[in-house]
């Protein structure tokens, strides 16, 4: 509330001047802070708080047999190498590998993937397979993505490689650890690589 206070007396003196009087103002802050208070807890008791964003990501079992993994063809097979300083490097089948790098844009990692679908699709047609929600008909890409993290590249980097196989309907994706071989390719990709299928196998397994 706010007082009015009067200050210093105005009187008439011999010969002088009439003084008028002085008004000073108090508030007081206390309903203020009262107020204050209630609009905090009323914010607080309504407001939203903020849900952790998570990504739905289905992993396969564990115990996997060598003899139940089926063999998939070099042609269909797209490995992303996640690197250093928001680098991806990538390259098509096994032998004979070519090593390339691009970033994780819409024109970089996307149009990659989309470019490997059409070859897959040019070479293989499309798969017909039901909806695991609707149980409706559908057809996909028989593209293999094997999705390996360097030691360099961060959480971020493997996030967004997992949206980019959401985006582009990547049926069949993986995991793995990058083998030292691949670590040297990345040094090295004049070098080549010489990479054995069946340490990919052993890789899958563990």
């Amino acid at each position: 509330m706010a007082e009015i206070a009067q200050e210093g007396g105005g009187g008439h003196k011999k010969g002088g001047k009439v003084r008028s009087k002085k008004m000073s103002t108090r508030i007081d802050f206390t309903p203020m802070v009262d107020l204050g208070f209630l609009l905090i807890t009323f914010f607080m008791l309504t407001t939203t708080l903020a849900k952790p964003q998570v990504m739905a990501l289905v992993m396969p079992e564990k115990d996997i047999k060598k003899e139940d993994i089926e063999p998939v063809k070099e042609s269909k097979v797209l490995t992303l190498l996640l690197g250093a300083n928001d680098k991806v490097y990538w390259y098509e089948g096994i032998t004979d590998a070519k090593l390339d790098s691009t970033d994780y844009s819409a024109e970089g990692l996307r149009k990659v993937i989309l470019n490997k679908m059409e070859k897959v699709k040019g070479q293989f047609g499309l798969e017909d397979y039901e909806d695991f929600k609707t149980k409706e008909p559908r057809k996909g890409s028989f593209i293999n993505v094997i999705i390996k993290p360097t030691a360099e590249s961060r959480y971020k980097n493997l996030v967004d490689a997992l949206d980019e196989m959401a985006i582009c309907k990547v049926r069949y994706y993986v995991i793995l650890d990058v083998s030292d071989l691949e670590k040297e390719f990345i040094k090295n990709p004049a070098g080549g690589l010489k990479f054995n299928v069946e340490e990919q196998i052993q890789a899958a397994t563990q």
